[in-house]
């Protein structure tokens, strides 16, 4: 199935594994890479140590090209993508953040850059710094979505664009991929779906939540991790989204997280005063990690929080990437022969 997308990268098939935190790691990625599609990996929580030996594991497990997601508003983003562009990894992804400089140099050597929004202006700019491709993050996305859902937000970009749209939130089988196509995206980036499969690291027990949960047990706030984001439906995350953190505890765990990033305690507290809402987002943000790694690693959604999709109303198994893929694909050829037949008639 070739489209835009898998000529501008080199993939055989439409399909992009979403940058996760703590899940799209170098094993999922290669998967899903082998498979045909565009394994993405998540250097959020990761040390530029480590996203170094992430990328040569990346490397020793598949020969096709795969990204790197950098979440350039997080403490040691830049220094991640250092390391990317210095391996020249073949694709960039980097959101909330001002990108010129990492399509500028990744350009240099070849590769590729993907800017996830979820705004118009947002895409707009990030089209005139350079970026090869946009992924649109619709409301229904798992994590930080926006206020728009797919359905709109999709063909409102393609009109507005020149480069590939790729659509992301509520799509995790064929249907949603001939969907997207429809709308004029170049293919399709899937989170929860990828995360449920089997090479997957998140913890069976999540696994199988997701499983039996369905589209409406999820919850969409800002008063978690500092940032609009959706989540699994848990008692504990309808506590912990009730209300926003208060000035003590958020001061407070910005310390914690300052001592976890190697951020002087002197700069959190000139912050405090100076730049309170970034300080903020640095406390929220050291809050939401143990919670976050709790659910995906432990299984534990007692204490846990899970990111999760409306997409998890359509997952009902989980198949290797591998397998996925190859369904994904033929359901959407399918789907297309139905519709034309309905069309015909």
């Amino acid at each position: 199935m070739q489209t835009r997308l898998t000529t501008l990268l080199g993939i055989e098939y439409p399909l992009v594994l979403s940058g996760m935190s703590w899940i799209s790691t170098p094993e999922l990625v290669a998967a899903v890479s082998n498979a045909g599609g565009l394994g993405v990996l998540a250097l959020g929580p990761l040390s530029p140590e480590q996203t170094r030996a992430a990328i040569l594991k990346i490397r020793s497990l598949t020969d096709k090209p795969f990204g790197v997601g950098c979440t350039l508003l997080m403490p040691g983003a830049k220094e991640n993508a250092e390391v990317a562009l210095e391996l020249q990894v073949p694709v960039i992804n980097f959101s909330l953040g001002k990108g010129d400089w990492l399509i500028e140099r990744c350009h240099a050597y070849g590769g590729k850059v993907i800017a996830t929004v979820t705004t118009a202006r947002h895409a707009l700019a990030a089209e005139a710094q350079g970026a090869d491709a946009i992924m649109a993050t619709g409301h229904e996305a798992a994590a930080h979505g926006g206020d728009v859902t797919s359905l709109v937000l999709v063909p409102a970009l393609v009109d507005a664009l020149k480069v590939p749209v790729i659509a992301c939130g509520g799509f995790a089988d064929g249907r949603g991929l001939l969907a997207a196509l429809a709308l004029g995206a170049s293919g399709i980036a899937m989170g929860s779906r990828f995360a449920t499969c089997l090479e997957s690291p998140v913890h069976q027990h999540t696994k199988q939540a997701v499983l039996d949960k369905d589209q409406h047990a999820t919850i969409y706030s800002s008063n978690f991790d500092g940032l609009p984001a959706r989540y699994m439906q848990t008692p504990t995350a309808q506590r912990l989204t009730r209300k926003p953190m208060n000035f003590f505890v958020a001061a407070w765990q910005a310390m914690l997280a300052a001592r976890q990033l190697n951020i002087s305690l002197w700069k959190i507290m000139a912050g405090l005063v100076v730049e309170p809402t970034k300080v903020r987002l640095l406390a929220c943000f050291g809050a939401a990690t143990p919670r976050l790694k709790a659910a995906t690693e432990q299984g534990d959604l007692k204490t846990g929080m899970q990111f999760i999709g409306q997409s998890q109303g359509l997952i009902h198994d989980i198949p290797t990437a591998q397998v996925l893929i190859q369904r994904i694909i033929e359901e959407a050829h399918q789907q297309s022969h139905h519709v034309n037949q309905t069309l015909m008639n």
